[in-house]
């Protein structure tokens, strides 16, 4: 375990480039602004108010129920990482745990009091840290929030720190031997590789899991950590007669870039053209690629 900074296999990065999991940047509210703007009085409404958004959060939270394999014959207390308007909650609620959420967005908050879920609500940001006792909760669950935690909203939110400040956190108030299960829209690879290396830095062991990788609108990447034990055989996706196919694994042993066969991710063509559409998103004037882009110079000697 620890908190060296641990690297994914060659494997795992070429394994990610083919499942397709890009989607259109206008679509995307993290590129729209931050969360607790984006998400205003009108947009916590629409959570209440559209059914089926209401029955596809319902059915993503009780598949990361799933995925956390608690036990059957007892109540658990759970952590609901953006809780929202407490769509989640009353579906863990449903399935006879407790539980505690916390969200950023002050009007998703309102709306979960007014709908008098049973579930304790705070008020916090994610990428500054937990505030829990050691060993707290059986179980975390999350959907479709842990990915604004990639984007610097302002100038002192550095990413990757804000991303290890959440996973160390957290990995103190689990108990050992306990499950996290994020549900994500990653924008690209190089951002998915992003959050899956804080959590292993933070301690965490894991891999990803995509159910229905051959659906468009079916399609669900789900982030898997393991608290305090070695990765045990990993779940089954869903959708898919072979499950090797659809689960990522990822490890806790370092592998120096020197020792990677290929380019260094840091400079690699993916790695450079993601760096351009992060500083034009800032307003900031970068040069066209071209063939050259990426390119590996030869030496001059």
């Amino acid at each position: 375990m620890g908190f060296s900074n641990f690297i994914f296999s060659v494997l795992f990065r070429f394994h990610i480039f083919n499942v397709n999991i890009k989607m259109s940047s206008h679509k995307r509210p993290e590129l729209q602004a931050p969360p607790e703007i984006f998400y205003n009085e009108n947009e916590a409404q629409k959570y209440t108010t559209n059914s089926r958004m209401m029955e596809i959060q319902a059915k993503m939270t009780e598949r990361a129920l799933e995925l956390l394999n608690l036990p059957e014959d007892s109540s658990c207390f759970i952590l609901d990482v953006g809780c929202g308007s407490g769509l989640s909650g009353e579906t863990i609620t449903e399935m006879g745990h407790c539980w505690i959420g916390f969200d950023i967005s002050t009007a998703m908050l309102n709306v979960a009091v007014e709908r008098e879920v049973e579930g304790d609500i705070i008020n916090a940001d994610a990428g500054e840290g937990l505030f829990f006792k050691p060993g707290t909760f059986d179980g975390v669950i999350s959907i479709s929030a842990i990915q604004w935690l990639c984007y610097s909203n302002v100038k002192s939110h550095n990413p990757p720190k804000r991303l290890y400040n959440f996973f160390s956190t957290l990995y103190s108030a689990m108990r050992q031997g306990s499950r996290a299960v994020f549900q994500l829209y990653p924008e690209n690879p190089s951002q998915l590789e992003l959050i899956t290396t804080q959590a292993t830095r933070a301690g965490f062991s894991g891999g990803v899991i995509i159910d229905y990788p051959n659906s468009t609108k079916a399609k669900k990447i789900f982030l898997c950590l393991f608290c305090g034990v070695p990765t045990p055989e990993m779940p089954s996706a869903l959708g898919t007669g072979d499950a090797s196919n659809t689960q990522i694994h990822y490890n806790q042993q370092r592998i120096s870039y020197k020792q990677m066969k290929g380019k260094s991710v840091k400079k690699s063509k993916d790695w450079i053209t993601a760096k351009k559409e992060r500083l034009k998103r800032q307003g900031k004037q970068v040069k066209p690629n071209t063939k050259y882009t990426g390119r590996k110079r030869r030496s001059k000697f």
